[in-house]
């Protein structure tokens, strides 16, 4: 990547409410353009303080050099030591840009940091280069542990498994 790429200037830094706007606007965006915005996803992105981080969820953001939110995603722990990678999202324009990747890198910092016993996505089959930067990371498909999911849209589920990261 050279240094006159979108990454090369990017920073991975951790929430702050300067960027809570940008969170949901970054979310909204992408599932508007392939979903709908179901009720839980309003209810999170409308709060992310109670819903992610007060329960010692993180929530990261990729930054340019004038602090603005080029890209998001969320840690959210559960009851049973799994920790959720959701709310994956990157600026509609700098999609392929390597932002996505970034955001990859320390959002599996940031789970290794929390010390989670698993960490797992819901996704859906639409969004093939989502999937494929999971993939690439380390993510592999799995059965859905539980029936059924808290989205509509989800129909993939995937573990990450360092060992098979590319």
């Amino acid at each position: 990547m050279n240094d006159s790429s979108p990454a090369a200037s990017v920073r991975i830094v951790d929430y702050h409410p300067r960027w809570r706007a940008d969170f949901a606007r970054l979310n909204i965006e992408w599932l508007e353009r392939w979903f709908a915005v179901e009720p839980i996803d309003r209810e999170v992105l409308g709060d992310p303080e109670t819903h992610l981080l007060a329960g010692g969820g993180r929530i990261l953001f990729a930054v340019d050099a004038d602090d603005r939110a080029l890209g998001t995603v969320a840690l959210l722990p559960h009851p049973d030591g799994s920790v959720e990678l959701t709310k994956m999202a990157v600026a509609p324009e700098l999609r392929g840009a390597g932002i996505g990747r970034q955001l990859m890198r320390g959002v599996i910092a940031a789970f290794q940091q929390m010390g989670g016993r698993e960490l797992f996505l819901e996704s859906s089959t639409k969004l093939a280069p989502a999937l494929k930067l999971y993939e690439s990371v380390g993510f592999r498909h799995h059965p859905a542990p539980r029936p059924g999911s808290h989205y509509q849209r989800a129909d993939v589920y995937m573990i990450w498994q360092p060992e098979s990261a590319e």
